[in-house]
């Protein structure tokens, strides 16, 4: 038997406007509908009057799964709040929508997504948005009844439309910034390369390399996130010890974030190295309560949270209104590069080659 599945499939459009030409509820385009009704007729198609009824009452309603709630850090703590940022950023865009939101938080269990789903749905929802802690693989079940869906700061195999950091270009940009300003020996404190940030963040910053015409050295980089655990301090001051005792050792040291950057400015200063006259220091996400008070303040790259969430709101409304098709894969959002005092120009800037960057 034929679903609405499959005559979206054969006029080439959303189970959203199929439903919307099915109820005429919304209006659709003579070339739509024509296209509609006529796979309508090839597939002998025969919808659900219950079905019918039912999406052609519009509810009003959003739903968000996120663990944002929960999962945030006590306020004294020094860290973002990814999940949250990316919520505030949806919240923003929804409030003059007519849209009202409802959220539901996970506790930090990623298996009560399904469920917390089937239970939107139950309300009628007319869109859902998932917001992950980091940028992620993860896996949802499908959503049968062609209720849009938006995933936002992580990806799946299926290709539901995604919002996610642009984290290779954050990277490139920050690399490319530092050749500018004349740095040739370029440490690098990595993520774990488990996670898809340390993965794109290094080809970014071998690229920019690569550009500038400095040569990949393995040495120079060094993977040193345990995920806050016990050990990452002393692993980083291995990693950096061992750099500084090369035979031309780095001038700047890029952080796979900003928390691991304020451990690098104490592990500098315990070995006598001042920042940044003789060690430079670059981070990257941009959270304000360290990149604006660490002494001197912290180079670093933005990772634009609160426009993900933006984005993904607009980009589901559009969805839902039929304004723009279910397009498949991940809208990609870069953040700045906000370039402050952390680092020591070796050479005078040039300032026209600079894309994407803030001077404070």
């Amino acid at each position: 038997m034929a679903t609405i599945y499959d005559v979206a499939r054969i006029a080439g459009v959303s189970p959203k406007t199929v439903s919307r030409v099915l109820n005429g509820d919304a209006p659709v385009g003579k070339a739509t509908r024509e296209a509609v009704e006529s796979a309508i007729a090839q597939l002998d198609y025969v919808p659900s009057n219950a079905a019918r009824m039912m999406r052609s009452q519009r509810s009003g309603l959003i739903g968000l799964i996120t663990g944002a709630i929960s999962m945030s850090p006590e306020p004294t703590q020094p860290a973002g709040l990814p999940e949250l940022f990316i919520v505030q950023g949806i919240q923003k865009s929804l409030a003059n929508s007519g849209m009202t939101m409802m959220i539901a938080d996970t506790g930090g269990v990623v298996e009560k997504a399904a469920p917390l789903i089937d239970t939107f749905l139950r309300h009628r929802v007319e869109g859902l948005i998932y917001v992950a802690e980091y940028h992620q693989k993860v896996a949802l079940p499908a959503i049968s009844d062609g209720t849009p869906m938006i995933l936002a700061n992580c990806f799946d195999d299926r290709g539901t439309p995604a919002i996610l950091p642009d984290d290779w270009r954050g990277q490139h940009d920050l690399v490319a910034r530092l050749v500018t300003a004349g740095h040739r020996r370029i440490g690098y404190l990595t993520l774990r390369p488990e996670i898809a940030a340390g993965r794109l963040r290094l080809e970014g910053y071998r690229a920019a390399l690569q550009t500038g015409g400095i040569a990949y050295d393995a040495a120079l980089v060094a993977n040193c996130d345990l995920e806050g655990r016990d050990g990452e301090t002393q692993l980083l001051w291995e990693a950096i010890d061992r750099m500084l005792r090369l035979s031309t050792p780095p001038t700047v040291f890029c952080c796979g974030n900003d928390k691991m950057a304020l451990r690098v400015y104490g592990i500098l200063r315990s070995m006598g190295r001042k920042v940044p006259t003789e060690v430079s220091v670059a981070g990257y996400d941009n959270y304000r309560v360290i990149a604006e008070t660490l002494y001197p303040p912290l180079t670093t790259v933005d990772l634009p949270y609160t426009a993900m969430g933006v984005r993904a709101a607009q980009r589901l409304m559009a969805m839902i209104s039929g304004e723009t098709r279910e397009e498949k894969g991940p809208t990609l959002v870069a953040g700045p590069v906000y370039w402050r005092d952390s680092v020591t120009e070796l050479r005078p800037a040039n300032v026209s080659l600079l894309k994407s960057v803030r001077e404070e």
